[in-house]
């Protein structure tokens, strides 16, 4: 981050003068409002922001295609178009990540989503939704990513399952994740997620 602003209005949310975050696992807290949330979608590139943000030196700004190929956002209450089924966006994420051919099997099986993926997304309850989100975030080889409260509206088994997406993507791929959740991290993502904490429109390393 390099002489981060995000305001809304005349409201300022973030301001962030220079951080660097290394390859690692981070849980990012703070109170409701305080910016979790813009802080994902701006390190996504989803929204317009003040200043820089680079990723391997490639910048948002400047090279916006060669960035997002590096980044994998699921977001808090997803929204898909309602007409096309799981496997159809599937497909699309997988096509648009180059991932490998059958890389979405393993965690289709191993979150038990192989009976409704052929269902029209507009009939998904909201933990169907949330489970297509995750599988779509993990797809290809990302650098960093990003995953905004996901914890929320799924069920215990389907969080311990998460948590070993998150531990053997890491393991295996070096990839940088970073999680905003209101909901504690089971004992075994705790053990190896560092904190960052938005609060007072700051974003700190808690030590």
């Amino acid at each position: 981050f390099n002489n981060f602003r995000k305001s809304y209005g005349y409201h300022p949310i973030l301001q962030i003068e220079n951080l660097t975050i290394e390859p690692g696992i981070y849980w990012i807290k703070g109170i409701n409002g305080s910016g979790k949330s813009t802080l994902l979608k701006s390190i996504g590139g989803f929204i317009f922001f003040e200043g820089e943000i680079l990723l391997n030196n490639v910048s948002v700004k400047k090279d916006g295609v060669a960035y997002r190929k590096m980044v994998n956002f699921a977001d808090a209450e997803p929204i898909y178009p309602e007409f096309l089924t799981g496997w159809e966006m599937i497909a699309l994420f997988a096509k648009a990540k180059q991932a490998t051919p059958g890389q979405e099997l393993y965690f289709i099986e191993s979150m038990k989503m192989e009976s409704y993926l052929s269902n029209a997304v507009g009939s998904y309850s909201s933990g169907m939704l949330k489970k297509l989100s995750l599988v779509l975030a993990f797809l290809g080889r990302p650098k960093v990513i990003l995953l905004d409260e996901p914890l929320i509206t799924i069920d215990t088994e389907s969080l311990d399952i998460l948590c070993q997406w998150i531990l053997k993507k890491h393991e295996e791929e070096n990839t940088t994740f970073l999680l905003s959740s209101h909901q504690p991290l089971n004992e075994a993502l705790l053990t190896k997620a560092r904190v960052l904490v938005v609060d007072k429109q700051a974003l700190t390393m808690e030590k």
